[in-house]
Protein backbone atom coordinates (compact mmCIF):
# COMPACT_ATOMS: atom_id res chain seq x y z
CA UNK A 1 0.00 0.00 0.00
CA UNK A 2 2.74 2.45 1.01
CA UNK A 3 4.65 1.58 -2.15
CA UNK A 4 1.59 2.26 -4.33
CA UNK A 5 0.97 5.61 -2.65
CA UNK A 6 4.59 6.60 -3.14
CA UNK A 7 4.41 5.63 -6.82
CA UNK A 8 1.20 7.62 -7.31
CA UNK A 9 2.82 10.63 -5.67
CA UNK A 10 5.86 10.30 -7.94
CA UNK A 11 3.64 9.96 -11.02
CA UNK A 12 1.63 13.03 -10.00
CA UNK A 13 4.79 15.06 -9.49
CA UNK A 14 6.10 13.97 -12.89
CA UNK A 15 2.84 15.00 -14.57
CA UNK A 16 3.06 18.42 -12.93
CA UNK A 17 6.64 18.85 -14.09
CA UNK A 18 5.71 17.76 -17.61
CA UNK A 19 2.74 20.14 -17.79
CA UNK A 20 4.85 23.00 -16.44
CA UNK A 21 7.67 22.38 -18.89
CA UNK A 22 5.30 22.00 -21.84
CA UNK A 23 3.63 25.25 -20.82
CA UNK A 24 6.98 27.04 -20.73
CA UNK A 25 7.85 25.77 -24.20
CA UNK A 26 4.46 26.72 -25.66
CA UNK A 27 4.65 30.22 -24.18
CA UNK A 28 8.11 30.66 -25.67
CA UNK A 29 6.95 29.30 -29.04
CA UNK A 30 4.03 31.76 -29.10
CA UNK A 31 6.46 34.66 -28.78
CA UNK A 32 8.85 33.26 -31.39
CA UNK A 33 6.10 32.48 -33.93
CA UNK A 34 4.60 35.96 -33.43
CA UNK A 35 8.00 37.57 -33.97
CA UNK A 36 9.36 35.48 -36.85
CA UNK A 37 6.44 33.53 -38.32
CA UNK A 38 6.32 29.75 -38.55
CA UNK A 39 8.53 29.10 -41.57
CA UNK A 40 11.39 31.30 -40.34
CA UNK A 41 11.34 30.00 -36.78
CA UNK A 42 13.52 27.07 -35.70
CA UNK A 43 13.51 24.95 -32.56
CA UNK A 44 16.74 26.63 -31.45
CA UNK A 45 14.85 29.96 -31.32
CA UNK A 46 12.16 28.45 -29.09
CA UNK A 47 14.75 26.85 -26.81
CA UNK A 48 16.59 30.17 -26.46
CA UNK A 49 13.34 32.01 -25.69
CA UNK A 50 12.43 29.41 -23.05
CA UNK A 51 15.96 29.39 -21.60
CA UNK A 52 16.38 25.63 -21.99
CA UNK A 53 18.52 23.28 -24.06
CA UNK A 54 17.26 22.37 -27.52
CA UNK A 55 17.34 18.69 -26.58
CA UNK A 56 14.91 19.35 -23.71
CA UNK A 57 12.25 20.46 -26.19
CA UNK A 58 12.41 17.10 -27.97
CA UNK A 59 11.57 15.34 -24.71
CA UNK A 60 8.14 17.00 -24.86
CA UNK A 61 7.53 17.69 -28.56
CA UNK A 62 8.46 15.76 -31.68
CA UNK A 63 8.97 18.78 -33.94
CA UNK A 64 8.29 22.46 -34.54
CA UNK A 65 5.05 21.45 -36.23
CA UNK A 66 4.05 19.48 -33.15
CA UNK A 67 4.70 22.55 -31.01
CA UNK A 68 2.53 24.75 -33.23
CA UNK A 69 -0.28 22.19 -33.38
CA UNK A 70 -0.20 21.83 -29.57
CA UNK A 71 -0.29 25.60 -29.21
CA UNK A 72 -3.28 25.91 -31.52
CA UNK A 73 -5.04 23.03 -29.77
CA UNK A 74 -4.50 24.78 -26.43
CA UNK A 75 -5.96 28.01 -27.80
CA UNK A 76 -8.95 26.33 -29.42
CA UNK A 77 -9.85 24.36 -26.31
CA UNK A 78 -9.72 27.57 -24.26
CA UNK A 79 -11.82 29.35 -26.89
CA UNK A 80 -14.42 26.57 -26.90
CA UNK A 81 -14.79 26.62 -23.11
CA UNK A 82 -14.93 30.41 -23.07
CA UNK A 83 -17.60 30.58 -25.75
CA UNK A 84 -19.81 28.08 -23.94
CA UNK A 85 -19.47 29.93 -20.62
CA UNK A 86 -20.20 33.32 -22.18
CA UNK A 87 -23.25 32.08 -24.05
CA UNK A 88 -24.59 30.45 -20.88
CA UNK A 89 -24.21 33.75 -19.03
CA UNK A 90 -25.98 35.80 -21.74
CA UNK A 91 -29.68 36.28 -20.86
CA UNK A 92 -31.12 36.69 -24.37
CA UNK A 93 -30.63 34.99 -27.72
CA UNK A 94 -29.32 38.16 -29.34
CA UNK A 95 -26.76 38.55 -26.54
CA UNK A 96 -25.75 34.91 -26.97
CA UNK A 97 -25.05 35.65 -30.64
CA UNK A 98 -23.01 38.71 -29.62
CA UNK A 99 -20.99 36.66 -27.12
CA UNK A 100 -20.39 33.86 -29.64
CA UNK A 101 -18.97 36.33 -32.17
CA UNK A 102 -17.13 38.50 -29.64
CA UNK A 103 -15.37 35.54 -28.02
CA UNK A 104 -14.02 34.44 -31.41
CA UNK A 105 -12.98 37.95 -32.38
CA UNK A 106 -11.19 38.55 -29.09
CA UNK A 107 -9.40 35.20 -29.30
CA UNK A 108 -8.24 35.89 -32.85
CA UNK A 109 -7.07 39.38 -31.87
CA UNK A 110 -5.10 38.06 -28.89
CA UNK A 111 -3.55 35.28 -30.99
CA UNK A 112 -3.34 37.23 -34.24
CA UNK A 113 -0.06 35.77 -35.47
CA UNK A 114 -1.05 32.19 -34.63
CA UNK A 115 -4.13 32.56 -36.85
CA UNK A 116 -2.14 34.31 -39.55
CA UNK A 117 0.20 31.31 -39.67
CA UNK A 118 -2.76 28.96 -40.10
CA UNK A 119 -4.07 31.04 -42.99
CA UNK A 120 -0.83 31.76 -44.82
CA UNK A 121 1.44 28.78 -44.09
CA UNK A 122 -0.94 25.82 -44.17
CA UNK A 123 1.55 23.84 -46.26
CA UNK A 124 3.89 23.73 -43.26
CA UNK A 125 1.36 22.62 -40.64
CA UNK A 126 -1.09 19.76 -40.29
CA UNK A 127 -4.05 21.67 -38.78
CA UNK A 128 -6.59 22.13 -41.55
CA UNK A 129 -9.54 24.48 -41.81
CA UNK A 130 -11.91 21.51 -41.40
CA UNK A 131 -10.17 20.60 -38.13
CA UNK A 132 -10.54 24.19 -37.00
CA UNK A 133 -14.27 23.95 -37.68
CA UNK A 134 -14.37 20.76 -35.60
CA UNK A 135 -13.38 22.84 -32.56
CA UNK A 136 -16.44 24.99 -33.18
CA UNK A 137 -18.87 22.07 -33.19
CA UNK A 138 -19.79 22.35 -29.50
CA UNK A 139 -20.29 26.16 -29.45
CA UNK A 140 -22.26 26.01 -32.70
CA UNK A 141 -24.47 23.23 -31.33
CA UNK A 142 -24.96 25.28 -28.14
CA UNK A 143 -26.03 28.34 -30.13
CA UNK A 144 -28.26 26.24 -32.38
CA UNK A 145 -30.03 24.84 -29.31
CA UNK A 146 -30.69 28.38 -28.06
CA UNK A 147 -32.06 29.40 -31.46
CA UNK A 148 -34.28 26.32 -31.61
CA UNK A 149 -35.61 26.96 -28.11
CA UNK A 150 -36.43 30.57 -29.05
CA UNK A 151 -38.20 29.39 -32.19
CA UNK A 152 -40.18 26.74 -30.30
CA UNK A 153 -41.38 29.33 -27.78
CA UNK A 154 -42.39 31.80 -30.47
CA UNK A 155 -39.68 34.36 -29.77
CA UNK A 156 -38.16 34.13 -33.26
CA UNK A 157 -39.16 32.74 -36.64
CA UNK A 158 -39.06 28.98 -37.25
CA UNK A 159 -35.66 28.48 -38.88
CA UNK A 160 -32.98 25.88 -39.47
CA UNK A 161 -31.18 26.55 -36.19
CA UNK A 162 -27.99 24.73 -37.18
CA UNK A 163 -27.67 26.67 -40.45
CA UNK A 164 -28.15 29.96 -38.64
CA UNK A 165 -25.59 29.01 -35.98
CA UNK A 166 -23.02 28.11 -38.64
CA UNK A 167 -23.83 31.37 -40.43
CA UNK A 168 -22.86 33.22 -37.25
CA UNK A 169 -19.61 31.23 -37.17
CA UNK A 170 -18.90 32.05 -40.82
CA UNK A 171 -19.70 35.74 -40.38
CA UNK A 172 -17.35 35.81 -37.39
CA UNK A 173 -14.68 34.15 -39.48
CA UNK A 174 -15.11 36.80 -42.19
CA UNK A 175 -14.70 39.56 -39.62
CA UNK A 176 -11.53 37.91 -38.32
CA UNK A 177 -10.04 37.76 -41.83
CA UNK A 178 -10.84 41.43 -42.47
CA UNK A 179 -9.11 42.36 -39.24
CA UNK A 180 -6.05 40.25 -40.08
CA UNK A 181 -5.87 42.05 -43.43
CA UNK A 182 -6.23 45.43 -41.73
CA UNK A 183 -9.28 46.33 -43.81
CA UNK A 184 -11.51 47.54 -40.96
CA UNK A 185 -11.22 50.02 -38.13
CA UNK A 186 -14.34 48.85 -36.26
CA UNK A 187 -13.91 47.84 -32.63
CA UNK A 188 -14.44 44.23 -31.60
CA UNK A 189 -17.79 44.99 -29.88
CA UNK A 190 -18.92 46.87 -32.99
CA UNK A 191 -18.02 43.89 -35.19
CA UNK A 192 -19.89 41.49 -32.89
CA UNK A 193 -22.92 43.79 -32.70
CA UNK A 194 -23.05 44.09 -36.50
CA UNK A 195 -23.04 40.29 -36.85
CA UNK A 196 -25.75 39.94 -34.21
CA UNK A 197 -27.92 42.66 -35.81
CA UNK A 198 -27.58 41.06 -39.24
CA UNK A 199 -28.56 37.62 -37.96
CA UNK A 200 -31.27 38.99 -35.70
CA UNK A 201 -32.91 40.77 -38.64
CA UNK A 202 -33.49 37.36 -40.21
CA UNK A 203 -34.77 35.82 -36.97
CA UNK A 204 -37.11 38.37 -35.46
CA UNK A 205 -40.83 38.07 -35.87
CA UNK A 206 -42.63 40.53 -38.10
CA UNK A 207 -45.02 42.89 -36.25
CA UNK A 208 -48.61 41.70 -36.50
Amino acid sequence: MAGNAKQRSANSKQRMITEFRRGEILNAARKVFARKGFAESIVDDIAAEAGIAKGTIYIYFASKKDIYNSLLHQDMEALKCGMLERMDAAPTLREKIVEFALARLENAETNREIFRIMDTQSAHISITRSQYRDWLQAPVAHLAAAIEEAANTGKVKPVSSEKIAWAVADLSRGAIVRRLLGSTDATLPQEAAFIADLVWSSLRLEPQ
